[in-house]
């Protein structure tokens, strides 16, 4: 089941694969929950290096980043140290189907992400080539049809705003992030 804007989030602790637990909700900032493919995943890597890239603008704008890979915490160590949020490995699936999160053909059939498939490889072979990164196992797990997702949630829980993806490019980018984050603060200073 999907969720909707005005939905509430229980308060948990979720182990990140480096670094300390990340409590969601953050009860001081916002979060930016963000739910993404498998561990090396080329087309997960493009997408996230436009938010290490703009890092520092949303840690301003009061928000956090988690992100969340339906791999296992040890595959995911060698393809996310170095970056500067919380990656939460959830190779269960478990907040994937709490959220709503599916895995379809489309993610990759949709004719939208052919483009983004071959920026990502083309980047990937480059970066894989120079040993800045590694490949994707042989065999993923959890599948490679991923949806991705995204979610801003407020300190009390409240899910402010939502999107489901409709094919493995389709997720909020640095500047959504950043207007929803700055609509959320107009909203709650407004008289």
């Amino acid at each position: 089941m999907r969720l909707q804007p005005g939905s509430v989030v229980p308060l948990r602790e979720l182990p990140a694969v480096t670094g300390p637990a990340v409590s969601l909700p953050d009860r001081t900032r916002l979060v930016h929950l963000q739910f993404r493919r498998f561990a090396g995943c080329p087309i997960c890597n493009l997408h996230l290096r436009s938010f290490v890239t703009g890092n520092a603008a949303i840690e301003a704008a009061g928000v956090r980043e988690v992100v969340v890979f339906h791999s296992p915490a040890e595959e995911l160590a060698g393809h996310v140290t170095g970056l500067p949020f919380a990656v939460v490995a959830d190779p269960g699936k478990r907040l994937y189907a709490e959220f709503g999160v599916e895995s379809a053909p489309r993610s990759l059939l949709d004719p939208r992400v052919w483009g983004a498939i071959v920026r990502a490889i083309a980047r990937g072979l480059w970066t894989v080539a120079r040993g800045r990164e590694r490949l994707p196992a042989r065999r993923v797990h959890g599948g490679r049809l991923g949806l991705p997702a995204d979610f801003l949630i407020a300190p009390d829980g409240r899910v402010i705003a939502c999107g489901y993806g409709e094919h493995a490019y389709d997720q909020w980018s640095v500047a959504d992030v950043l207007s929803l984050a700055a609509r959320e603060g107009r909203r709650e200073t407004a008289p």
